[in-house]
């Protein structure tokens, strides 16, 4: 099998797909660059059907730490579990996917996307669609690409698009769109924004489905080089048929199918219609499901039967299951400060999916760490969603979250992204947890809502507050309706799941999965504009309940504390191993994180805070000639006793200073520990300090003249050993000991 490689440059971008040479035992394998990030992506499509009703579509997406010079942490020191990011890319790629495949395909598919190379500046994810479409191509497979995907940002100042920009060039975006489809329809969307008008954002849409259609172009001239080539096989499929006897037996019961589905609560409609199935199924015979195509065709135009009945309902009458009509959202139940003790807590409610959402706030250097083969090292704002089987009356496994909450973690993070202050403004790192304790429908837009009430109740300053609204869509009979407030009904059986979320003053993200045949951005744009009334009564209803953010944050919650040091005081503070700043926390119960520019943040819940600042301050501060202290004797030497002033902060009072009249020796007026009186009386300009004694004694009789005065004219420091570079040495140690500085400041550390 020969190589075969199609180069092309778009928009300033250069890109190379290439298949032939590498993984030719797959069903098809395409090697996809964008710069020089370099992804294989791999299909396999088993060779017989399978008896599901389901298609059995399988994505993942590997991302190999060699691939940007770096080796995983941890003490396995290999790959894994996927990070967050894989699994969110692998859902990127199945998205748009999974709708082109044919009705009735039933055989096995595994797509494989591995990272080979991340160059730092181009992403990995977008490039992995175009690529997983060339493959299924490839392959044969029942699919009706070519499908791509591309990345729109705009620059925030010169409003100008970006496509499938860079890591540095998306530092500069005020809108992040990804769109994914064909040459002529959208399949999905996922967007970020700092508060763009929905205008501006179809603006963006209608630029990225132009921007596809070229896309497509180039990867369809790549296929006819392997088509040319002889490289793609034809292969036969078999797809599960309707059986008309069956179709028109199980449809005979729509009045039934439709009489079922008008209830308004979710576990007596699923009841019903269960019901109403079993009975459908009951009057075939057992001769009739020995055979397996009725047996399998039976549950398949059951399920039909409910869409049907469900769709036809919606645009015949308007009515929905509940009684809503189209742009009806459910009844809401907003409890903000639902939790004591919590830094921040908000209850939220539309119809029967519930959302708790609680808010914890904790020190910078508290930031999550991510280990990616991305330039991103970590982030501040932690957005995390749980969906446990419970929410849905269900039994199931509880463990690590699936990419499902991941991805409805992702978006509800997204949302509220834009709104959350810097951390020079709020110097925090916040972590907020979304609870579905109910699900029917739209838990990831009320997690939002809820995430909005947490953090409003924690007293984070945020610019506005965020609501969001998930919409739907059917198209049937030639009638288009939009809806409003989707339940898991609708989205399970209409053509749309578009999620939008966003402030009074524009639009913070957006997903978009579409089952349509095409999906026209009139339609996108009577949908975005439907969202908006939606969103703006929720926004109405929950400032109703919680006005603004608490001016001040609650008793228990961190309340931090800013300070700047000169960078030449770092070391005094932390002292030698970290003593100073351990010794600081021990004593006060604050937390303390230094940053190498010399700022300090201390976090305490009590008064711990301001008492630990002002020891700090003592260390750094400069005495100055004339000052008077009370000092503890912490080392004794030949020529004098040296008193801590403040912690790490020495001054030398000679031995001709201890007492009135002469001293033979300094241990016979002081021991270590003693606390003693002294006053500045010189600082040199290399810091060190000389003392006096104030109140001194008389000398002990008995001292001998001649000696003890040796030391009098000696050069002194305020280290406590006067041994040559053990203060350099020590003090070196202490910058990387226990309670040294803490919280390295990363190149980004955001959220992007």
């Amino acid at each position: 099998m020969a190589k075969i490689s199609h180069e092309f440059d778009l928009y300033g971008k250069h890109y190379v797909m290439e298949t032939g040479e590498l993984a030719k035992q797959a069903s098809g394998a395409v090697l996809i660059k964008q710069g020089d990030t370099t992804l294989l992506v791999t299909a396999v499509i088993s060779k017989e059907r399978k008896d599901y009703d389901f298609f059995p579509l399988t994505v993942d997406f590997i991302q190999k730490m060699y691939a940007a010079g770096k080796i995983p942490g941890g003490y396995l020191k290999r790959e894994a579990r996927p990070t967050d990011k894989a699994m969110l890319n692998a859902r990127t790629i199945d998205r748009p996917i999974r709708p082109c495949f044919a009705d009735g395909f039933r055989n096995e598919v595994q797509i494989v996307a591995t990272t080979l190379v991340a160059d730092q500046e181009d992403p990995d994810d977008i490039i992995g669609i175009m690529g997983a479409s060339a493959a299924l191509m490839i392959a044969d497979a029942p699919f009706s690409g070519p499908v791509a995907g591309v990345s729109i940002g705009r620059n925030a100042e010169t409003k100008e698009f970006i496509v499938n920009p860079t890591f540095t060039e998306s530092d500069d975006c005020d809108l992040h769109l990804t769109l994914a489809g064909t040459a002529d329809k959208i399949l999905m969307v996922e967007c970020g924004a700092n508060e763009v008008p929905e205008g501006q954002v179809l603006e963006a849409m209608e630029f990225g489905q132009q921007v596809l259609g070229e896309f497509c172009a180039k990867q369809q001239e790549f296929l006819d080089k392997v088509r040319a080539a002889g490289q793609i096989a034809e292969r036969e499929w078999i797809f599960d048929e309707p059986i008309a006897a069956v179709h028109d037996r199980v449809f005979a019961h729509m009045d039934e199918m439709s009489a079922a589905l008008r209830d308004a609560d979710k576990a007596s409609r699923i009841a019903k219609v269960e019901e109403l199935k079993a009975a459908i199924k009951a009057e075939f015979t057992e001769e009739e499901l020995a055979d397996k195509d009725w047996a399998r065709a039976v549950p398949v135009e059951c399920k039909a039967l409910e869409k049907h009945a469900m769709r036809a309902m919606i645009v015949e009458t308007g009515e929905r299951v509940d009684g809503r009509v189209a742009d009806e959202i459910r009844p809401l139940m907003i409890k903000p400060d639902y939790l004591p003790l919590v830094h921040g807590s908000g209850l939220f409610q539309r119809g029967q999916t519930q959302v708790l959402s609680v808010c914890t706030l904790g020190m910078l250097n508290e930031w999550q760490r991510l280990d990616t083969v991305d330039p991103i090292e970590g982030k501040r704002y932690i957005h995390h969603y749980n969906f446990p089987p419970y929410c849905t009356g269900e039994t199931g496994r509880m463990g690590s979250p699936k990419r499902r909450e991941l991805g409805h973690g992702a978006l509800a993070e997204r949302a509220l992204l834009p709104v959350i202050p810097d951390e020079d403004e709020f110097p925090y790192t916040i972590r907020v947890v979304s609870e579905v304790l109910e699900s029917n429908g739209s838990s990831s837009m009320a997690s939002t809502c809820g995430s909005t009430l947490a953090l409003m109740d924690a007293g984070v300053p945020i610019k506005r507050p965020v609501a969001g609204v998930a919409m739907g869509l059917i198209m049937e009979e030639g009638k288009t309706v939009v809806l409003t407030d989707i339940q898991g009904l609708e989205d399970f059986l209409g053509d749309m799941d578009f999620k939008v979320t966003g402030t009074t003053e524009g639009i913070t993200a957006l997903q978009m999965d579409n089952k349509a045949a095409g999906l026209s951005l009139d339609i996108l744009g009577r949908a975005l504009a439907q969202a908006h009334e939606g969103r703006q009564f929720i926004l109405d209803a929950m400032l109703k309940a919680i006005p603004a953010p608490r001016a001040e944050l609650k008793e228990n919650a961190p309340h931090i504390i800013t300070m700047q040091i000169p960078t030449d005081k770092i070391r005094e503070v932390i002292g030698s191993g970290g003593k100073v700043i351990r010794g600081i926390q021990d004593d006060t119960g604050a937390q303390i994180d230094i940053e190498e520019d010399g700022t300090i943040f201390i976090a305490s819940s009590d008064n711990g805070g301001e008492e630990a600042k002002k020891r700090i301050e003592a260390i750094v501060k400069v005495p100055e000639v004339g000052e008077e202290y009370v000092g503890r004797v912490v080392n004794i030497q030949p020529f004098g006793a040296f008193v801590e002033l403040t912690p790490g902060k020495d001054g030398l009072l000679h031995i001709s200073r201890v007492a009135r009249g002469h001293v033979d020796k300094v241990e016979d007026v002081l021991e270590i520990g003693d606390e003693v009186k002294v006053q500045v009386i010189e600082v040199d300009d290399r810091g060190k300090i000389s003392l006096d004694r104030l109140d001194k004694p008389e000398a002990p009789a008995g001292s001998s003249h001649g000696r003890g005065n040796g030391g009098g004219n000696r050069s002194h420091s305020g280290n406590r050993d006067n041994r040559p570079g053990r203060a350099n040495r020590e003090g070196g140690r202490g910058g990387e000991g226990e309670g040294g500085r803490q919280g390295r400041q990363p190149r980004r550390r955001h959220n992007a």
